[in-house]
């Protein structure tokens, strides 16, 4: 993917620039000086929602070509378009570390037809290697999990050569854990019937006191 884009006159107010469609951007790398750029902000949402910040795009405009990442991103709060970016130049033999998401894909049968629940355990997996080799995202097939328990782990996954990662394979990606059957609570106790009953008590113990009086009455007689 490639994205157009020219030197920015810092002069010129950033909210010139984003009121003109225009949006404000630095590129920088590890040999590279860090360089004021505009690129047209309807170009960048469309290269942005392909690539990712994990895809190399190449930036043409400013000389050479260079090969880049999307390094961050800042949007409006209101809006939620894009407002600044940082784009991270990459020096030709130089390995990048990102963390590349997950694509979970397919139709788990144990989900299906058992009633299991899917869990995803990770969301994404950090990993180094050559920019050409840098996955837009990892693919998990959860067709695979077909029986209740069953789990994917990063050995499991198909993953670029020249990838470096830095957790254990047998870490756990996915799996499939058993639906429990919530305990059946006691129905609540009727507290009004309690209440009428509590009532019913005092007015034959009242009652019950009246006639212990009456009768020491008639006996001092």
């Amino acid at each position: 993917m490639e994205l157009a884009v020219e030197k920015r006159d810092i002069e010129k107010k950033a909210k010139a620039l984003r009121n003109a469609g225009v949006l404000p951007a630095v590129i920088y790398g590890r040999k590279e000086a860090t360089t004021p750029i505009a690129v047209d902000r309807k170009q960048f949402e469309k290269v942005f929602k392909q690539a990712g910040e994990s895809t190399v795009i190449t930036i043409k405009g400013l000389g050479e070509n260079k090969d880049a990442l999307i390094h961050e991103v800042d949007f409006d709060p209101v809006l939620g378009h894009p407002i600044h970016a940082d784009f991270y130049a990459i020096e030709k033999g130089q390995t990048v570390t990102v963390s590349v998401p997950f694509e979970f894909e397919g139709i788990s049968p144990a989900v299906k037809d058992l009633g299991g629940i899917l869990v995803k355990v990770m969301h994404e997996l950090e990993m180094e290697c050559e920019p050409k080799d840098l996955p837009q995202y990892v693919a998990v097939d959860i067709s695979k999990l077909a029986m209740l328990e069953d789990q994917i782990k990063i050995k499991d996954l198909k993953l670029p050569k020249s990838a470096k990662i830095f957790v254990e394979e047998d870490e756990v990606v996915a799996m499939i854990d058993i639906a429990k059957e919530e305990p059946v609570e006691a129905p609540a106790a009727d507290i009004s019937q309690i209440e009428i009953s509590e009532e019913r008590g005092k007015k034959a113990e009242d009652e019950g006191e009246g006639a212990d009086a009456g009768s020491k009455k008639e006996e001092s007689k």
